[in-house]
């Protein structure tokens, strides 16, 4: 099995000069590898790895034998880098090789398995006859769209740039960002059968290295077969799994992941996924998006403020309509009782059933719009909404004001910037809408102490979920739910206990 392990050596470009065959390995007159001396032995051992498929090629040339897959390997580079810069040479040795071949990256083993993992990620496999030892000569289809705009965290001053699913890319993305040395990058494997490549990303001098090494030692401790997206690793880096809430961010924006790694945090990239893991992170942090810190600290505040509000909109609002209706008609003003009365006279449910069918059919809108195209999805929630709310109020299944406060409700969840949380939000509804309707406000504020007592309880990779709140923490309270000026704001927070604690001389900023 081929077991999870650190590869920063292994999979970095080796030099020819720096790692030729010596002429004394060479002379030896025994194979201590586990590799015959001949083609002929080690293209059956080769096909039987590979479960006899057909797109394993062989090519052979006097006394060298090319193995590669089809789909995996630049055809073009294979013509004219090595199989033509071979032929030019006098002799085919393992020497005239490594002069010949003009790839950078070129390595040899004498681990059939580490070969064949190397096929699978676009190596070439050349075999000399007689010497026990594989030379991989790496040409991988670089196949990976452009970057483009980031689909799901838009923002409208600031960078317009998102990841792609290219590990390599995407690094090289934060490296334009923090052009530092102490920018430390530290690859992983991970799926015995998927073998993805995994990057940690961390600024030396910055991150403490108590974080860095926690980290490192849940990854050390997760043994899958396959791992897809980065979204299947976070779930697996959880402080709490059975938790609704999300407790680290997945992002798309680069600049996100570069103020995230400037204040101390860790970022994961996994090959094939667009979203970057940023951790640690809490509960407030989820609210806070990197435009905030491209306008005016006034407008950011009142924005923030504006989605905390719509937070508590969103869970709430529909659940105190519910719980006024059915236990508590004395605190409803005396001027709308005659506007309720009237706007339900028709409707023959209960407010509880009435509420949770509304907030069933906007559920509904929601996910059919999102899992068609655009155009049609776009069509098909303001065209839904508008027909089945007028016919839902006109058939007298539905009050018109129970249908307001449901469509406030709804658009309140869109404001948090993360959707991960935005759909927390949405879930949360349901069960304290069911506390509303069978005991009132002691249901409403139950359901509240519960959730209270539950984010108290929660952390994300040992750091409070609550902070900088609870425990209180007086010094991040500048730059948490309110934003002041950037004067104010150039210590880093002490969520994540920085080795560096001021990003700068706030004498000098003004």
């Amino acid at each position: 099995m081929f077991k999870k392990r650190a590869i920063n050596k292994r999979l970095q470009p080796k030099s020819s000069l720096e790692n030729g065959p010596q002429t004394e390995e060479l002379a030896e007159p025994h194979n201590t590898s586990n590799l015959p001396l001949k083609s002929d032995d080690l293209t059956p051992m080769i096909h039987e790895k590979f479960n006899n498929t057909s797109d394993l090629k062989v090519k052979k040339y006097i006394n060298l034998t090319i193995y590669y897959i089809e789909n995996q390997i630049n055809q073009q580079e294979l013509n004219q880098n090595i199989i033509g810069k071979i032929k030019q040479a006098d002799e085919i040795t393992t020497e005239t090789v490594y002069a010949s071949i003009a790839i950078n990256e070129v390595e040899d083993t004498d681990d059939l398995s580490y070969a064949i993992l190397r096929m699978i990620k676009g190596s070439v496999a050349l075999f000399i006859e007689g010497t026990p030892k594989i030379i991989l000569a790496s040409i991988p289809v670089k196949e990976s769209r452009a970057l483009s705009r980031p689909e799901n965290e838009s923002q409208v001053t600031g960078p317009q740039l998102g990841f792609n699913e290219s590990l390599a890319t995407n690094v090289s993305v934060i490296r334009r960002y923090l052009s530092t040395p102490d920018l430390c990058n530290e690859f992983f494997v991970f799926g015995t059968r998927t073998n993805t490549a995994v990057s940690l990303l961390y600024i030396k001098g910055i991150a403490s290295e108590d974080l860095v090494n926690r980290v490192k030692h849940k990854l050390n401790q997760i043994e899958v077969d396959a791992l897809i997206d980065s979204s299947v690793l976070n779930q697996h880096l959880d402080d709490h799994s059975w938790s609704i809430f999300p407790q680290m961010l997945l992002t798309e924006r680069p600049d996100r992941v570069s103020d995230g790694l400037l204040n101390g945090k860790i970022a994961l990239f996994v090959d094939g996924s667009t979203n970057v893991i940023l951790c640690p992170f809490t509960f407030i942090e989820f609210f806070e998006s990197r435009e905030d810190y491209n306008i005016r600290w006034p407008i950011a505040t009142f924005i923030r403020l504006l989605r905390i509000v719509a937070m508590f909109l969103s869970i709430f609002f529909t659940s105190i309509y519910v719980a006024a209706l059915t236990f508590h008609y004395e605190i409803i003003p005396q001027a709308l009782l005659v506007p309720l009365g009237e706007s339900r006279s028709r409707v023959p449910f209960p407010p509880l059933f009435e509420a949770v069918l509304l907030e069933f059919i906007i559920e509904l809108l929601r996910e059919a719009g999102a899992r068609l195209p655009t155009k049609v999805g776009q069509t098909m929630g303001i065209v839904g909404g508008i027909v089945i709310g007028t016919a839902a109020v006109q058939a007298g299944f539905t009050s018109n004001i129970l249908l307001i406060i449901v469509a406030l409700s709804a658009l309140a969840s869109f404001t948090a910037p993360s959707y991960t949380m935005g759909n927390v939000i949405r879930i949360i509804r349901f069960p304290i809408l069911f506390m509303a309707g069978f005991l009132g406000f002691y249901g409403v504020m139950f359901g509240f102490c519960l959730l209270l007592i539950h984010l108290i309880r929660l952390s994300s990779l040992g750091a409070p979920y609550l902070s900088p709140f609870y425990p209180p923490r007086f010094q991040d309270w500048v730059d948490s739910v309110i934003r002041l000026p950037m004067k104010y704001t150039n210590k880093r927070p002490t969520l994540t206990r920085p080795a560096d604690v001021q990003k700068y001389d706030p004498d000098k900023v003004n």
